[in-house]
């Protein structure tokens, strides 16, 4: 039996072409928070990671060093800042090293040329890209189904709508696989009845480190019913030019493209507050100076570091929030 070849990344990217090319796509990030995520921020800071390193950075690095992979790709523009320095690291373990770049400016040019090279490398061209593209547009259009049957008839839990949208950055590394799993949920939640939660939040930030934020939130009488970086994790404004679609994905991008986004989805969706969740010693900390200057309903910030369960103080202040939004 042949070897599986598997290709890890950092953060999503076009998975087409992964997928064209034969192999398997892994985001990283999917597997840490779901394979004991502290004992793989643990073995990083064993192995040097410092304590004021972001612990996705610490366990993607874990990961890598467990696992057989044919090659990383590093997101080193358009994402973490740690990323340049963990590929140094690995390279250094004579890992096999790829890097991929969204440019600061959303130039078209320069977006292809990215894509391109990552073609090349994997020696197909853009027809084979486009003709898994339509496949995999096929299941994102399943997907915006799926997140409808979250805010418009209120059938999808907040932790069942964050879990399918963050997983379609590499749709668990089997589409067609992920596409049956996706069919039989959809069957299965259009009987449901809606869940009756008043309050509407949106989320806002990276997908979270802490285990029951969603639960929690649920249990309080409020829903999520908009998850900003995993919908777009989703591809939902779907193009035919490879180039167009990734230039729409919002997160590599301007904070102002973000922003347009959440403004547009808030009323579309008509939310009550968001909850902004960062991660500690994250750069995009400071995004959230933008966001409260020119998002107009109630943001509550909320900071985690560790993968972990909730603090006393955190649920205390999302419960106050909660309170606050109620009629």
């Amino acid at each position: 039996m042949s070897k599986e070849k598997k290709i890890a990344f950092t953060t999503s990217i076009p998975v087409e072409v992964i997928y064209a090319a034969g192999y398997i796509p892994i985001d990283l990030n999917n597997i840490f928070i779901n394979e004991n995520p502290i004992n793989q921020v643990r073995q990083a800071e064993l192995a040097g990671f410092p304590r004021n390193i972001c612990s996705w950075i610490k366990g993607m690095y874990t990961i890598i060093k467990n696992n057989d992979f044919d090659y990383i790709i590093g997101v080193v523009q358009g994402d973490c800042s740690n990323t340049h320095s963990l590929m140094n690291i690995l390279k250094d373990e004579n890992h096999k090293i790829l890097s991929f770049s969204y440019p600061f400016e959303k130039e078209y040019i320069k977006l292809n040329n990215e894509i391109i090279q990552l073609e090349s490398f994997f020696s197909i061209d853009r027809l084979a890209t486009l003709e898994t593209k339509l496949k995999l547009d096929k299941i994102r259009k399943k997907l915006i189904y799926l997140d409808e049957l979250t805010w418009k008839t209120n059938q999808v839990s907040s932790l069942e709508n964050h879990s399918w949208l963050v997983t379609s950055s590499d749709f668990c590394g089997d589409f067609l696989k992920y596409s049956d799993t996706l069919d039989c949920f959809i069957n299965k939640v259009i009987t449901r009845e809606p869940f009756p939660k008043k309050i509407r939040l949106g989320y806002v930030g990276v997908p979270p480190i802490l285990s029951d934020l969603y639960s929690f939130i649920e249990e309080n009488n409020a829903r999520i019913v908009y998850n900003e970086v995993q919908r777009q994790f989703g591809m939902f404004d779907l193009e035919e030019d490879i180039v167009k679609q990734y230039l729409k994905f919002t997160y590599p991008y301007s904070i102002f493209d973000r922003i347009e986004d959440i403004k547009k989805e808030i009323k579309l969706r008509n939310i009550d507050g968001l909850i902004c969740y960062t991660q500690s010693f994250c750069h995009r900390q400071l995004d959230i100076i933008s966001l409260k200057k020119h998002i107009d309903i109630p943001i509550l910030v909320i900071e985690g570091d560790q993968p972990a369960s909730l603090d006393a103080r955190t649920k205390l202040r999302i419960e106050s929030f909660i309170e606050m939004l109620n009629p």
